[in-house]
């Protein structure tokens, strides 16, 4: 018999909901090497959400038609120039970007790095959110997502991921 999927419901708690007019499927990941090393993005943004340097797991939009495990493969080499092994899934966090009226279906994994080589960022992700790589232990990561919690998008996503990071490490 198959294990129950994890699965975490999260609201906005920062703007105000006035309507969801859009779902958006998403593909994340834990990663993390044979030294026990984790690897995140940084994203210095300054947009509708406001000013914000953010600590995230890499990842995105799942693209029509494409499959969970494909899309992860695809994005983590895209923001971290890694081919990485899909160890299992960790589960789904569902939550909500009141300020742009989206809810999120994040779809997390646990990867381990085979191999690091060149990234393959979108323009946005380099003119707009200044991407770039984060090589953390467990408790420089958890202190990290504390230290983003002073803004609202900070808090937002320390919220959806502290709690994945910490059903990660008790999957390793």
């Amino acid at each position: 018999m198959g294990q129950e999927e994890w699965i975490l419901n999260l609201e906005d708690n920062e703007w105000l909901l006035t309507k969801i007019n859009h779902d958006r499927m998403i593909a994340r990941a834990i990663v993390v090497d044979d030294e026990g090393c984790f690897y995140f993005v940084r994203a210095n943004r300054d947009d509708d959400f406001g000013k914000a340097t953010l600590i995230e797991t890499a990842g995105g939009g799942v693209e029509a038609g494409e499959d969970l495990n494909i899309a992860i493969r695809r994005e983590l080499k895209e923001e971290l120039g890694a081919d990485v092994e899909v160890l299992c899934k960790i589960g789904v966090v569902s939550d909500y970007y009141n300020l742009i009226h989206r809810h999120n279906i994040n779809n997390y994994f646990l990867c381990k790095v085979k191999t690091l080589g060149d990234k393959h960022l979108t323009q946005d992700e380099i003119e707009d959110f200044h991407l770039s790589t984060l090589k953390l232990g467990y408790e420089e990561a958890l202190v990290e997502y504390e230290r983003c919690r002073c803004t609202s998008l900070g808090r937002l996503v320390a919220n959806r991921e502290v709690p994945v990071l910490k059903r990660a490490k008790k999957l390793l």
